[in-house]
């Protein structure tokens, strides 16, 4: 059984946490945060054509900056720097106290994900550049007794990649017995 944390800036449902909900919905809120953030100041981002796509080693570094990141956050119970990290979207659409609620399933898991730390991450889809310059990329820390999935988005921002929405997945690993 799967349990998902996600923490997206984009579309939220008290339902479901805060999720994206659709990529039509997605694309609508987010040309209409990047309208706002162009009508309040020039954009500094680089054109779609010039976006570095991230390499093997900026990848790893990015994702395990991000479980770090949420780890530290769910060990103070301190969101503020998580959402300061992220992009403007993400910051727009997570307060602290919405990013702890968020969170508060997988802090109760007790999982520590400074773990992931020890082994590089396996994708189980390849990376991809989406719309409007953000980056997807899924995968998993094959750690025992309980593996960590994740499904984290990346947004281009200010010459840099920024946090954009979160899926933390803690998955139970099936005991492999020798034959």
């Amino acid at each position: 059984m799967k349990t998902r944390f996600p923490a997206f800036g984009v579309c939220t449902s008290m339902a479901a946490g805060i999720v994206l909900a659709t990529p039509a919905a997605a694309q609508d809120v987010t040309a209409s945060i990047q309208m706002a953030q162009q009508v309040a100041r020039p954009s500094i981002d680089a054109p779609p054509a010039i976006r570095p796509v991230p390499g093997q080693l900026e990848m790893s570094q990015l994702i395990w900056s991000t479980m770090i990141t949420v780890e530290n956050a769910n060990r103070t119970g301190n969101y503020s720097v998580l959402r300061q990290t992220g992009s403007q979207a993400f910051q727009i659409g997570n307060p602290p106290a919405q990013l702890a609620q968020v969170f508060s399933g997988l802090r109760a898991t007790g999982l520590d994900l400074s773990t992931t730390l020890l082994v590089p991450p396996t994708y189980t889809q390849a990376p991809q550049v989406m719309q409007d310059g953000i980056f997807r990329v899924q995968g998993l820390f094959q750690l025992r007794p309980r593996a960590i999935g994740f499904d984290l988005y990346y947004q281009w921002e200010q010459g840099r990649w920024k946090i954009y929405g979160s899926d933390i997945i803690p998955l139970k690993m099936l005991e492999q017995r020798d034959s």
